[in-house]
This record gives C-alpha cells, sequence and structure tokens, in this order.
C-alpha cells in the first residue's frame, strides 16, 4: 500500500475516531438540526476553497445547470436527511450504540446494489445481513436477546434508518459518477438553504453558545469536509482501496476510549459485541474467493 495514502488514511480514521464524543458533548447543548446546520456551512466553506484552489468552479456551474434536480435530490438525502436522522439517533441513545448503528449502511448498501446497481444477491451476503442485524439486535436489546426488550426502539430505528439515506446517496453517486469534490460542494451548498428554511420553520435561529458553535465547527470539519478531502486524496493514490477501506474500523474502538474518557459514558460490553458482529458482516462480505490454480 503506498505510504502517503496509508498516512492520509489513518488520519482520516483518528479524525472520525473523535466525532462521536463531538456530538454527543454539542448535542448537550443545542438541537440535532442547529448543530447539522453549523457543520454543513463550514464543510461547504472548506469544500468552496478546495474546488477553487483546483480550479474546478466552472465544473461545478455546469453540473448544476445540466443536473439541477440530481444535485438537489442529492443534497436531500446527504447531509440533509442523513445527519438529521443520525444526529436524532445520537441524541437519543448513548454514542457507543448510535456509532455502532450507523455502520449498518454498508449492508445496506450491499442489499440496495441488488434491484439498483443489478449486483447478484449471494449466500455471502445473506450471511453478512444475518451478521449484521444480529449485531443491531444486541445493541437494541444491551445484550437481553432473550426478552427482546428494546431499550429505546426509535433510537434503534433511526440510527439503522439512516444508512438507507446513505446507501441511497451512494447508489445514486455510482450511477452518475461525477467529480467527487465538485459533487460534494453542490450536496453541501444546497442542503444549506433546506436547513436554514426549517430552522426557520421551528423558530431554531437564536442565539448559540460559543461552546455549541465550536463543537459544530469541529464536526464540519473533522466528521465532513477536510476528513472528505484527504480520504479522497488517500483513495486516489492508494493501490489497494479494499484494504485501505477497512481501516475506518479501526475508529470504533477507538471512538469508545474516548467516549468513556470525555463523555463519562461506560462501555457495555452489549455494545462490543454488537458491534463486532456488524463489522463481521460488513468485511465478510468483502472476502475474495480464491481461485483454484488450473491443472
Amino acid at each position: 500500500m503506498n505510504r502517503t495514502s496509508l498516512i492520509l488514511a489513518l488520519a482520516v480514521v483518528l479524525m472520525w475516531s473523535t466525532v462521536a464524543t463531538a456530538f454527543k458533548l454539542t448535542l448537550a447543548l443545542i438541537s440535532p438540526l442547529q448543530m447539522l446546520w453549523i457543520a454543513v456551512a463550514t464543510s461547504f466553506v472548506i469544500l468552496l476553497c478546495a474546488t477553487i484552489w483546483q480550479q474546478k468552479l466552472p465544473l461545478a456551474r455546469q453540473y448544476l445547470k445540466q443536473s439541477a434536480g440530481y444535485f438537489m435530490l442529492l443534497a436531500l438525502l446527504n447531509p440533509t436527511l442523513y445527519y438529521l436522522i443520525l444526529f436524532a439517533a445520537y441524541d437519543l441513545l448513548p454514542a457507543q450504540q448510535a456509532q455502532a448503528l450507523n455502520y449498518t449502511w454498508a449492508v445496506v448498501l450491499s442489499i440496495m446494489a441488488v434491484p439498483f446497481l443489478g449486483q447478484t444477491f449471494t449466500l455471502k451476503k445473506l450471511i453478512s445481513i444475518i451478521l449484521a442485524y444480529s449485531g443491531v439486535i444486541v445493541i437494541a436489546t444491551q445484550g437481553n436477546l432473550l426478552s427482546l426488550d428494546f431499550k429505546n426502539p426509535l433510537g434503534v430505528i433511526l440510527g439503522v434508518g439512516s444508512s438507507l439515506f446513505f446507501a441511497s446517496y451512494w447508489i445514486l453517486n455510482t450511477r452518475n459518477p461525477r467529480d467527487a469534490v465538485v459533487s460534494l460542494l453542490l450536496c453541501f451548498g444546497l442542503s444549506l438553504p433546506v436547513l436554514s428554511v426549517l430552522m426557520l420553520i421551528q423558530g431554531q435561529i437564536t442565539a448559540l453558545p460559543w461552546q455549541a458553535v465550536a463543537g459544530g465547527i469541529y464536526i464540519g470539519t473533522f466528521e465532513m469536509g477536510f476528513a472528505f478531502l484527504l480520504w479522497m486524496q488517500a483513495m486516489r493514490m492508494t493501490d489497494n482501496t479494499a484494504q485501505l477501506s477497512n481501516l475506518v474500523y479501526l475508529s470504533p474502538p477507538l471512538s469508545l476510549i474516548l467516549l468513556a474518557t470525555l463523555a463519562d459514558e461506560p462501555i457495555m460490553m452489549s455494545t462490543i459485541a454488537g458491534l463486532i458482529l456488524i463489522i463481521s458482516g460488513v468485511l465478510f462480505q468483502q472476502l475474495k474467493r480464491k481461485h483454484r490454480p488450473s491443472n
């Protein structure tokens, strides 16, 4: 694996390891909608600077002129609905649970790829689904599998449901590939007016504590904008995309440590067990069958 791409990817993993704690601390001060508005605005500025630096602003105008409806749909899916629902889950659940449930998006993507991308539904996919959603049940019941006593069903539905919007976003992106940085810029730019209208309707345009604003800026920088740019650069430079992508799964264990240390959130064994099942399901479907050598 290219050394520079590995360093960039590990830097992003460290960033993403901190954001669950940032979500929880910031949500203690403001609403999910307010936090998302600040984060999206921050990310938009970062992506705009990157687009100008790469001299791709004319491409953004071209994309918007050709496919305004398409990019509006993408913007509604991500960041608008995906992060609103995800942040609402973080607001209702312990951050460790919401984070673990969010990782089901990769499994949802493999399911949606069957009807929308014409991929085959295989035994491997079925096993990965069973593993991942067994993990969801473990987390949702906090290990009380026999009683199936769901501690916070709405939070679990939101945590898992957010993956549907993120997977839909990637399905649409796959069907119409365009420059990644420009596409993200348009998605975040078109999301801002939508979020602003929602803020106005709900009367959430108010003075906010500086700590909350700082938290939103941190999330916009290290969960979204800057992290996305570094990750895309790492993916462009690597000669092994699958291996690099698997580094993402280093993030949850580090995140659990930070949640326990900074957010005073005790680590539950059921979360660890469920997370292992979910990640196992995701990684299992990435296994490649070894070809037998021909005689």
